[in-house]
């Protein structure tokens, strides 16, 4: 070896495994732009909706860009590799704690600007104003260091669980904070089943929401619901701000398990039939639950909730059981009745009864501290599909999830389970698969 050759050949090292990153970057672009966005059939149905979203509809396209430039800027520098790291876990803590002040600081403006007994409000807020942009600057500052960490983190916790190809996890954790879209679900009213999905832009108010789901009810004699969601499985993936790190580590390893799938035949049919859309978000959520656990106690060991730590594999499992308290409402145990009963009535072709019903119970629910706004056939279509806890719920008595969960207890690892479960292309596979 040369004296050139010794210099040069890290640096060459460095960029064949860059180049290998950016090959599947590519590919998951092309699938974020396919599958991570609005899920659209083509026809008729399809451009009478537009005729009512086109204007609100979110650009992907140029988030997804603007996101990957963010990361390869930020890949360029990798300051996080420059800070020990027993302080990285506390710059996330700081981070999440600079969020809370600014949503704090937010709420404070908003309060001043609905209180009726101020006047001059411009001239009272100056200085709150000025508060506000110093720490949100600060915010900008700190979250795209947070977010390299965490990526790295959940990196190490996939090559413990066994999820990389030579030390190498494909595709790399990439994520970004963002006002992430609000989701139209479209589902026929005599029947619960996601035929159409379009991400809008976030930030609408709820009377556009509402405009928008009556159009469809009253023009197209179809069930919508314009719903927040947390994540998306772009690449890379888009995240709600927050203050949890609980939810924020549950849910950037749910988004990846998306872009994991998104290279196998369970990812790219997702979208093709209920049963493969539910399949895919249970995966995501199993998985993504364990490996946001495992961040938690690699990293944040004093933030791991009480309820997440397992017993001991010897202890008396009677120990740990618990007897429900009958005068606390069960959300889950009513949700899973209410489907149950729709799914009844629709079968039966009574419509107008189901949708009579659902009304009531979303009286019901809200009564019992529950504000749910829209409670209809694309509400269960669209929360039904997460279906890896146990009683239904939302899902009622769909065995699609609980076989799932069900194929995961088969397995004593999480890698062996999503590589498994990522060449499923039916739900009949999964299940032959399970009698094996």
């Amino acid at each position: 070896m040369t004296v050139f050759d010794h210099f040069t050949r890290p640096i060459r090292n460095m960029w064949d495994h860059m180049w290998r990153i950016l090959r599947f970057i590519v590919l998951l672009l092309i699938a974020s732009f396919l599958l991570g966005g609005a899920v659209i059939p083509f026809g008729g149905f399809n451009t009478q909706v537009r005729a009512f979203t086109r204007d609100v509809e979110f650009d992907f396209a140029t988030w997804t860009l603007k996101a990957l430039g963010n990361k390869v800027s930020g890949w360029a520098l990798s300051i996080e590799r420059f800070i020990e790291p027993e302080l990285q876990s506390q710059i996330v803590l700081d981070t999440l704690e600079q969020v809370r002040k600014v949503n704090q600081l937010n709420a404070e403006l908003v309060m001043l600007y609905s209180d009726p007994t101020i006047q001059g409000r411009d001239y009272f807020s100056r200085d709150l104003k000025a508060v506000l942009q110093q720490e949100q600057a600060l915010l900008d500052s700190m979250a795209p260091v947070a977010e390299s960490i965490l990526q790295n983190q959940l990196m190490d916790v996939l090559r413990d669980v066994g999820m990389d190809m030579l030390g190498q996890v494909i595709p790399p954790p990439l994520y970004q904070t963002s006002a992430t879209p609000n989701n139209l679900i479209i589902s026929p009213r005599t029947e619960i089943r996601q035929v159409m999905s379009i991400s809008l832009t976030p930030g609408f108010p709820t009377d556009y929401r509402d405009a928008i789901e009556e159009k469809i009810f009253n023009k197209l004699d179809h069930a919508a619901l314009v719903a927040p969601v947390g994540g998306i499985g772009t690449y890379p993936n888009m995240v709600m701000q927050t203050t949890d790190l609980v939810w924020l580590t549950e849910v950037i390893a749910h988004e990846w398990v998306h872009n994991f799938l998104t290279l196998r035949p369970l990812g790219v049919r997702i979208f093709t039939s209920p049963e493969l859309y539910t399949i895919n978000e249970t995966t995501a959520t199993l998985a993504g639950e364990e490996l946001g656990l495992l961040i938690l106690i690699k990293y944040y060991p004093d933030h791991v909730p009480p309820e997440l730590i397992q017993p001991p594999p010897d202890s008396v499992h009677t120990q740990w059981e618990f007897e429900p308290d009958p005068d606390i409402f069960d959300f889950r145990e009513q949700m899973r009745i209410t489907r149950v009963e729709v799914d009844h009535l629709l079968a039966n072709g009574e419509v107008e009864a189901a949708e009579s019903y659902m009304e009531t119970r979303r009286t019901f629910f809200w009564e019992n501290g529950y504000p749910i706004r829209k409670l209809n056939q694309a509400y269960f279509a669209f929360y039904g599909a997460y279906n890896a806890a146990p009683g239904g719920g939302p899902s009622g008595e769909d065995p699609v999830g609980p076989a799932v969960v069900a194929f995961r207890e088969s397995f004593n690892s999480l890698a062996d389970f999503l590589n498994a479960i990522s060449w499923v292309t039916s739900f009949e596979d999964l299940l032959d698969l399970m009698r094996t």
